[in-house]
C-alpha cells in the first residue's frame, strides 16, 4: 500500500521501504550525500542529507528515514517535507563546516579535482568560511597494493569503500580502527588488496583519499575525451567509457548497465588499457632467412594471398582468438568460403560447443539480471569469481538477500559466499543427474534453478558428455513447474568473442578440422596455410612447415611463429560488435586510432581478398554489417536480450558419453594475465606478482 507524502508542495505517492532521500529525488528535488549509495547499505555517517519534516524540531537525516516511519500527522495528513528551508540550508552548511575541520583543501594537486563530490557539494551546499582555526589532524598514509593510492587526510569516514568491499566485493580487507577523531580506514594487516574488484572504491569516494596509483598525476578529466564502449577482458560485455587524451588511452570507467554490470568492472578491465601502448605491432612483417623483417602492406598481403591461391581448400584453416570482433571473423569465412576452405573454428580451447544444436546450447539463457531471482545455483567446473568478477559479485548479492543455496562442482576455491561443496569432477555431476546425490533434491525443490557450466569443461575430451549431463540436470530441474520462461541452462564463457563466432557459424563446416585437429595436421605437414586472427592462446611450436598467418595487435604468443604478421587493431581502436555469454549484441566505438601503419581488421581482409581475387563484396563498414545482419539476425540487436528457444538445451541434453574421472581443471590460472592486452600491461604484472607473493607467505597465508 502507498502512502502520501507532500515534498516541497507536491503530493507524491511512494511504495513502503522508500526513503525520504528517495522520494525528494522522485520529486526533482536534489539531495547532497556523501556516505549514501544506492547500491550499499545505509550508514548514515556524514548527515548531508538533512531535511526538514513540519511538526518535527529537528532536521532528519533522509537517507537513513523511511516515509512510512515517519509519525502522522494528528490530523491525518500527509507529511510535509521541506528540502530547501533556511532551517535546512543552515544545517548543510554547517555540516559542510564540520566536514571540512581537517580537510587539507588540496584541491589544486588532487586527481579527483574536476570529478569530487566534496568538491562540487561545498560549492552548492557548503558556506563561504569557516569559524575553525585549530590545527588539522593527519594521517599515516596506508599501502593497500598497486592499484589504489591513498591521501587518508583527505578522507571523511563516509565508509562507502568499508560497505563495497564487504557487500559487494565480498572480501572483508577493509576497515575501520578506531573512534572519533581517531578512526581510521585501514586494511588491518598493511597489505595490498587482493579482491578482483576492488578499484572501484576509487569511483565510490568521493573526497579524493581514495584514488587510482596507476594514472596519478598523468592528466585532469577535462583534457580526457570520452568514448562510451563495451569491456573484451571477459565474456560479460561489461559497459565501460574509454578516455583518452590524444592517441593514448589513459582510463577505463564503468558505466551503468543494470542488466550486465550494475556500476562495477573488474580491475583486470579498469587498469589492463596500458597494455594497449605496449608491445603493439605496428608494421606489417614478412619472415625472410628465418627472422621477421619490416614489409609493405602490398608485399605482406601478396605473399598470403599468394599462399591462399596455391594451397589446395582442404590444407587451409583458420582460428580466430578470443578478443576478435563479429566483423572480422564475418569477413574471413566469407573469404574463406569462397576459397572453398572448410576448417575454420572460432574455439581455439577446444570446447565441444555446437552452434548446429540451437543458440542456447551455447548461452547463459537466465541472462545475468536473471541470478536476481535465482534460488538455487549449482557451478559446474566454473570459478566466477575469476572468470566473470562483476558476475560473481551479483551471485553474491543474492546470496545476501538470503534463500540462495549454492552448489559447487569442481575446483574448491575462495568464493565470496558459502556454498556446499559437491565434489571434484564429473563422477559427481553424474550422481547427480541420476538423483543419487543430495543436491538433486535441492534443485528439484527451486522455483528458479541455474546450473551455469564453465566453457573450460566444454574443451575436456568427455566435454559433450559434461554438457549434456548439465542440460539433464537442468531440464530435469524445471520439469513439471510453472515457470515456461525460465531456462536453467547456462554456459558462462571466457572469451569476448565466443559467442559471436558460434552464432556466424565460425566452426568446422562438413569435412573441415576443428581447432585441435588443425595443430594437429599442421605438425604432420598435411596443412599448408595456417591463418589466426588473434589467436594467442594455443601452442604453436608444432606448427610444422605450415605457412603461419598472425592477423592482431599485440608480440604475443600467435605472433611468434607467424611466417606474415598483419598489424590490427584493439578494441579500444575500432567500432566491432560484440556478443557476450547471454547473447547480447553490443558495439564498441572508437577512442583512438591504431598505432603505426596497423589497420582495422576487416579492411585487412577486404583488401586480402582482392589481392587473391576473391573480392569480398563490401567495401564499407555499413556494407559489411548490412551482410552481416542478414546472415545472422541476431547480430543486429544491439543491446537487446532474446530469450533463446529450449530446442538448444534439448539438443545438448541428448549428448552422451563416458565421463571422465578427471576433476574439473580451473579454467584461469591467474586472473590478471589472460589476454595479450592484460600480459602486456605493466600494472596487470605487478597485480600478478603481488598475488603469488600473497599465495606463497606463511605469514599473510595464515592470516587469511
Amino acid at each position: 500500500m502507498t502512502k502520501p507524502i507532500i515534498i516541497d508542495g507536491k503530493l507524491m505517492e511512494v511504495e513502503p521501504g522508500t526513503t525520504i532521500l528517495q522520494a525528494c529525488e522522485m520529486a526533482g528535488a536534489e539531495i547532497p550525500r556523501f556516505c549514501y549509495h544506492e547500491r550499499l547499505s545505509i550508514a548514515g555517517n556524514c548527515r548531508m542529507c538533512l531535511v526538514e519534516v513540519e511538526g518535527i524540531p529537528k532536521p532528519i537525516a533522509s537517507c537513513a528515514m523511511g516515509v512510512t516511519d515517519l509519525p502522522p500527522n494528528k490530523d491525518g495528513a500527509p507529511r510535509k517535507v521541506l528540502t530547501a528551508s533556511p532551517l535546512v540550508k543552515a544545517a548543510r552548511e554547517g555540516v559542510m563546516e564540520f566536514l571540512l575541520i581537517n580537510h587539507p583543501l588540496d584541491c589544486p594537486i588532487c586527481d579527483q579535482g574536476g570529478e569530487c563530490d566534496l568538491q562540487d557539494q561545498a560549492m552548492a551546499f557548503g558556506f563561504g568560511g569557516s569559524r575553525f582555526i585549530e590545527n588539522k589532524r593527519a594521517v599515516e598514509e596506508k599501502y593497500i597494493g598497486p592499484l589504489i593510492k591513498t591521501f587518508m587526510n583527505r578522507c571523511i569516514h563516509c565508509t562507502r569503500c568499508v560497505r563495497f568491499m564487504t557487500e559487494v566485493a565480498g572480501v572483508e580487507e577493509l576497515g575501520a580502527i578506531g573512534r572519533g577523531e581517531d578512526m581510521e580506514i585501514t586494511t588491518y594487516l598493511d597489505r595490498g588488496i587482493l579482491s578482483e574488484l576492488s578499484a572501484n572504491v576509487n569511483d565510490l569516494c568521493p573526497v579524493g583519499a581514495l584514488t587510482h596509483r596507476p594514472w596519478s598525476f598523468i592528466a585532469r578529466p577535462w583534457e580526457l575525451e570520452k568514448t562510451e564502449s563495451v569491456d573484451v577482458m571477459d565474456a560479460l560485455g561489461s559497459a565501460i567509457r574509454v578516455d583518452n587524451r590524444g592517441t593514448a588511452v589513459l582510463r577505463v570507467l564503468p558505466r551503468n548497465n543494470d542488466d550486465v554490470n550494475e556500476e562495477w568492472i573488474s580491475d583486470k578491465t579498469r587498469f589492463a588499457c596500458d597494455g594497449l601502448r605496449m608491445q603493439r605491432l605496428d608494421h606489417p612483417y614478412v619472415r625472410e632467412g628465418g627472422k621477421l623483417r619490416p614489409a609493405s602492406w602490398d608485399k605482406a598481403l601478396a605473399l598470403v594471398a599468394e599462399k591462399l591461391t596455391a594451397a589446395a581448400p582442404e590444407r587451409i584453416g583458420a582460428i580466430a582468438g578470443d578478443l576478435v570482433g563479429a566483423e572480422e571473423m564475418f569477413a574471413l569465412k566469407d573469404l574463406l568460403t569462397r576459397l572453398g576452405a572448410k576448417s575454420f573454428d572460432c574455439r581455439q580451447d577446444g570446447a565441444k560447443l555446437d552452434p548446429s544444436l540451437g543458440r542456447s546450447a551455447y548461452l547463459f539463457n537466465s541472462s545475468i539480471a536473471g541470478i536476481d531471482q535465482a534460488d538455487v545455483i549449482l557451478l559446474v567446473g566454473t570459478n566466477p569469481r575469476l572468470e566473470a568478477a562483476v558476475l560473481n559479485a551479483r551471485i553474491l548479492k543474492r546470496w545476501r538477500q538470503g534463500g540462495l543455496k549454492v552448489g559447487v562442482i569442481g575446483e574448491a576455491a575462495q568464493l565470496t559466499y558459502a556454498y556446499d561443496y559437491l565434489g571434484a569432477g564429473a563422477q559427481t555431476l553424474g550422481e547427480v543427474a541420476e538423483g543419487k546425490h543430495s543436491f538433486a533434491e535441492t534443485l528439484k525443490g527451486a522455483k528458479r534453478p541455474l546450473v551455469i557450466v564453465g566453457a573450460n569443461v566444454a574443451a575436456r575430451a568427455d566435454g559433450a558428455a559434461v554438457l549434456g549431463t548439465s542440460a539433464r540436470i537442468a531440464l530435469a530441474a524445471v520439469e513439471g513447474k510453472d515457470a515456461p520462461d525460465w531456462n536453467p541452462f547456462n554456459v558462462l564463457h571466457t572469451a569476448a568473442s565466443r559467442v559471436a563466432g558460434l552464432d556466424l557459424g565460425f566452426v568446422p563446416q562438413v569435412g573441415g578440422l576443428d581447432a585441435a585437429g588443425m595443430i594437429a595436421a599442421a605438425a604432420k605437414g598435411k596443412l599448408d596455410v595456417l591463418y589466426l586472427l588473434g589467436a594467442d592462446e594455443i601452442e604453436l611450436p608444432a606448427a610444422g612447415k605450415s605457412f603461419v598467418i598472425y592477423q592482431g595487435h599485440h608480440g604475443d604468443r600467435g605472433a611468434h611463429r607467424a611466417d606474415v604478421i598483419l598489424p590490427g587493431a584493439a578494441y579500444t581502436e575500432k567500432s566491432v560488435t560484440y556478443v557476450n555469454t547471454e547473447g547480447r549484441a553490443q558495439m564498441t566505438a572508437r577512442a583512438v586510432f591504431p598505432p603505426g601503419e596497423a589497420k582495422e581488421d576487416w579492411a585487412i581482409l577486404r583488401a586480402l581478398s582482392g589481392k587473391a581475387g576473391k573480392t569480398l563484396p563490401y567495401d564499407t563498414l555499413a556494407q559489411l554489417r548490412t551482410a552481416m545482419y542478414k546472415a545472422t539476425p541476431a547480430l543486429g540487436r544491439l543491446d537487446a536480450l532474446q530469450p533463446a528457444p529450449f530446442v538448444g538445451v534439448r539438443g545438448v541434453a541428448k549428448l552422451t558419453g563416458p565421463l571422465g574421472s578427471e576433476a574439473f581443471a580451473p579454467a584461469i590460472k591467474d586472473f590478471y594475465l589472460t589476454n595479450p592486452i592484460a600480459r602486456a600491461s605493466a600494472v596487470m604484472a605487478e597485480m600478478s606478482a603481488l598475488k603469488k607473493t600473497m599465495q606463497t607467505s606463511p605469514r599473510l597465508k595464515a592470516a587469511e
